[in-house]
């Protein structure tokens, strides 16, 4: 039995098929993926399958009794707490306890108290307090009104009322748009043990590959389910367009054959029979499949000027608003070179230290030392609010770029995929991968040596994120991140820095561990025999990653060291390769450059011995 069929399913929007004759079926109990680039329909499809719009064609068949749970586009509000709202989420449960208050008829009231019993009544103020507490709401949180929160924490409390309901299937768009690194993690372990089955559209790779057993590809207008995770879908979607295109020069051959022998044997009496047939064998032949790839997304940040050690440093500094400080104690270091991935949940401070580093707050107190010509580039998702809807990704670049002309403005929005056309487009119109684009522009403007990015991804899609990826993979600045997609955690930082408890600290291991240690944290309490080994087991492991530390650091240190010579390298023998420097007359400079090449050769064959060697004793140590 299937709890969701689509057969031939036809849906447009303004004239514009988004679907044709699109079929997926889903079994209770499976998680699937769905993917697509912006606009193709993944979200219509969702809204198509609750109901709020009707299809052109086709049927969309849910199993009889089958509950549906969704989030609702509006965030909740009211004066009701946030348990209450989550709790109301479930209407039987709401109306057997308020038809129980004032049943006089004790054979219904046995009844109500029976299937309240059948469907755990009883333990829903539990549930719904852990799923809230998973989502980032302390137990004085769940207490306050719904309407006191913003936008953002209100859609929080509407994904809580979705996931409180356990329905037979779960819609989900881009669940994680709202939630930080911690709430992500949560949600991403609740997915895998959810029982129902499950519809996921999001761009968080990380969550496609950890939580569903298969990928939904809408595409041109047609669904292909890929089993396995994202990186199956992506392994098995590039051999089918490989095997596609070795069919389609198969066929083209053929065709090619038959046409070449129509061509010389149809005026031919004596071959005017074979010549026929072959032509119509030829309309009997498979058409040829258009091998259509998307067009790569490509990214490409600035080279900043090089600064020296340290570009910022904080010492016993303190920072907040009104003189109140929200973090203190902060004594940090960042370097060109560095890659950092700010920790911790929602309100502990994180943006208050991106704003810090920016330039946006100054310290309460402490010292600040800025190299004197760093430039910071900062990125943040509330500036899109900012962006005039009326001018063009051009207008505002020019108009931060005044001394630039027309064409270096162009290619500055070029870098990161605001084409020609996409430059001149009123900002009112364009998508919000497409603001965050213009944002990203923007900030890298003056190619700064500090790049803070305060949830660059939140409107960008898969592609755009690998993009974002391989583009500070090539930067050659420091990066501050805060985001809540763990893929982009783990590609990108190479160190992590914990922000808890009023103030900063390294957090010595990976995501992984962080996760291990999120886990142990939301565990209920130990009973009284087992609390001093949990607590000997935490201190055992930290200690561990303390002993760590110092070899996790050198080998920051000499990766840092391997990829500067290695962009060294590359001038060098760009400019060896350039036939202009030996017709120059400059053979001290040759020889300079070649004895650099050599040095730099040596330099690395012992850095790469190190990095060897310290890996293993990491290694080893794990």
């Amino acid at each position: 039995m299937t709890v969701l069929a689509i057969r031939g399913l036809t849906l447009r929007i303004a004239g514009r098929a988004l679907l044709e004759g699109a079929d997926l079926a889903l079994d209770p109990g499976r998680k699937v993926g769905l993917v697509g680039r912006n606009g193709a329909g993944k979200s219509t499809l969702l809204r198509a399958i609750i109901g709020e719009i009707q299809p052109d064609g086709g049927e969309i068949r849910l199993a009889a009794r089958a509950r549906l749970g969704h989030v609702a586009q509006e965030a909740p509000g009211g004066g009701a707490s946030l348990l209450e709202t989550v709790l109301a989420a479930d209407e039987e449960r709401a109306a057997l306890l308020a038809e129980a208050e004032a049943q006089p008829d004790p054979h219904r009231l046995a009844e109500i108290h029976d299937r309240l019993i059948a469907i755990g009544a009883e333990g829903a103020p539990a549930r719904a307090a852990a799923i809230l507490d998973g989502l980032g709401f302390d137990a004085a949180a769940q207490a306050r009104p719904v309407g006191e929160y913003s936008g953002g924490w209100r859609m929080r409390v509407a994904l809580a009322r979705a996931l409180f309901l356990e329905p037979d299937l779960l819609l989900l768009d881009e669940p994680t748009n709202h939630l930080d690194l911690e709430a992500t993690l949560w949600l991403e372990g609740w997915l895998a043990r959810f029982p129902g089955a499950a519809i996921v559209v999001s761009h968080d790779r990380g969550l496609l590959e950890r939580c569903v057993d298969a990928i939904a590809h809408l595409d041109r207008g047609r669904i292909a389910l890929y089993p396995g995770g994202f990186d199956a879908f992506v392994r098995l979607r590039a051999e089918r367009q490989a095997q596609q295109a070795a069919q389609n020069e198969r066929v083209a051959a053929e065709r090619a054959r038959i046409q070449a022998f129509v061509d010389r044997f149809r005026y031919k009496a004596s071959k005017a029979r074979q010549a026929q047939s072959r032509l119509k064998a030829l309309e009997r032949m498979p058409p040829i499949e258009a091998v259509v790839e998307d067009a790569p997304t490509r990214f490409a940040f600035p080279e900043p000027a090089a600064l020296p050690p340290p570009v910022l440093s904080l010492s016993r500094v303190a920072v907040g608003y009104d003189g109140r400080p929200v973090l203190r104690d902060l004594d940090l270091r960042l370097d060109q070179d560095d890659r950092v991935a700010l920790l911790g949940a929602n309100g502990n401070g994180k943006s208050t230290l991106a704003k810090l580093f920016a330039g946006r707050l100054a310290p309460l107190r402490g010292e600040m030392h800025r190299a004197p010509r760093l430039k910071v580039g900062y990125f943040a998702q509330h500036q899109a609010e900012e962006l005039d809807p009326a001018g063009t990704p051009l207008s505002h670049i020019q108009a931060l770029m005044p001394r630039a002309s027309e064409t270096q403005c162009r290619a500055q929005l070029a870098r990161f995929g605001l084409g020609e056309d996409r430059a001149t487009t009123v900002v009112a119109a364009l998508s919000g991968g497409e603001k965050a684009r213009l944002l990203l522009a923007l900030c890298t403007r003056e190619a700064p040596q500090l790049l803070i990015l305060d949830e660059p991804t939140n409107h960008l899609d898969i592609d755009a994120r690998e993009a974002l990826v391989k583009a500070l993979a090539e930067y050659g600045g420091a990066v501050v991140l805060i985001t809540h997609d763990p893929h982009l955690v783990t590609l990108v930082a190479d160190r992590l820095w914990l922000v808890a408890g009023g103030t900063v600290r390294p957090f010595e291991g990976d995501l992984d561990e962080y996760r291990a240690d999120l886990a142990e944290r939301a565990r209920p309490a130990p009973g009284r025999d087992a609390a001093p080994t949990r607590r000997e087991e935490r201190r055992g492991r930290a200690e561990a990653r303390a002993a760590l530390a110092p070899l996790r650091e050198r080998l920051r240190r000499v990766e840092a060291a391997l990829a500067a010579l290695a962009r060294e390298a590359a001038t060098i023998d760009e400019a060896l390769a350039d036939p202009r420097l030996y017709a120059g007359g400059k053979p001290d400079l040759i020889a300079r450059a070649t004895a650099r090449r050599a040095a730099i050769a040596r330099e690395t064959e012992a850095l790469e011995a190190e990095w060897l060697e310290l890996s293993e004793k990491l290694e080893a140590a794990a």
